[in-house]
């Protein structure tokens, strides 16, 4: 190689290796600092389970996220996360069922984002028979599903009425909180998740709760539900 070609390969590499610390110096930036994952007027950032777009079930309605009706799949972001800071208001309708899961993985082996994504609940507590269902109230509203219940089934205001959750997942470590209240807290990996799941409807279930890091979905479960003031923080 001539010198003129070399210097012109050296030019092309610093080029790249700079590109690369720009990136990397703005991702890092992005740390720490709350972004609105929902403007409360478009749903750009999201899409439907394995869909290219946002099936026309999931309306904008007051500046809230809603499913109006069954069949639009559970709505995703467009984005990965691994530890984070989530917070958005929810509100259920009378007898409804719906979930927050987080590091779901999209692939076209999964029926859905609930078969690797653990989830935390929302429900009517009073008249979705779900609330039963379980063991210990780990059914119930901001109860990690199927594993763990949350400490206070009084923090969940009724159906109708807008609850404020806050989930965090940071370093092995996540908490459900509701309404200012820090109500459950799990390990996400390690011997700890193990004995959760292996507890679970989710034992047999390949892929559950495996990575560390995923799309974070809003749950159609078929009733009508609503969500806004979306925001994260990535940690």
């Amino acid at each position: 190689m001539n010198l003129t070609k070399w210097q012109g390969f050296g030019k092309t590499a610093l080029i790249a290796l700079f590109s690369l610390a720009l990136l990397g110096n703005e991702a890092q930036a992005q740390k720490g600092k709350w972004v609105k994952l929902f403007d409360g007027k478009t749903l750009t950032g999201w899409h439907s389970w394995q869909e290219t777009s946002v099936l026309p079930q999931w309306k904008i309605e007051d500046g809230a996220i809603v499913l109006a009706d069954k069949g639009g799949k559970d709505l995703v972001t467009d984005k990965e996360y691994a530890d984070f800071e989530l917070e958005l208001d929810w509100k259920i309708s009378e007898g409804g069922n719906s979930g927050i899961i987080y590091h779901v993985t999209e692939d076209k082996k999964y029926c859905c984002p609930y078969s690797t994504g653990p989830e935390i609940q929302i429900l009517d507590d009073v008249k979705h028979p779900d609330a039963k269902a379980g063991k210990d109230g780990n059914h119930k509203s901001a109860s990690l599903y199927d594993m763990l219940p949350p400490s206070d089934f009084t923090a969940t205001k009724p159906a109708g009425e807008w609850n404020k959750a806050k989930i965090i997942i940071k370093n092995g470590h996540g908490e459900s909180w509701l309404n200012g209240k820090k109500l459950v807290e799990f390990s996400t990996m390690g011997p700890e998740w193990e004995k959760l799941v292996a507890n679970s409807k989710f034992k047999t279930w390949d892929g559950f709760g495996v990575s560390q890091k995923g799309k974070i979905a809003l749950q159609d479960h078929g009733n009508k539900v609503s969500f806004k003031n979306i925001r994260i923080k990535e940690l």
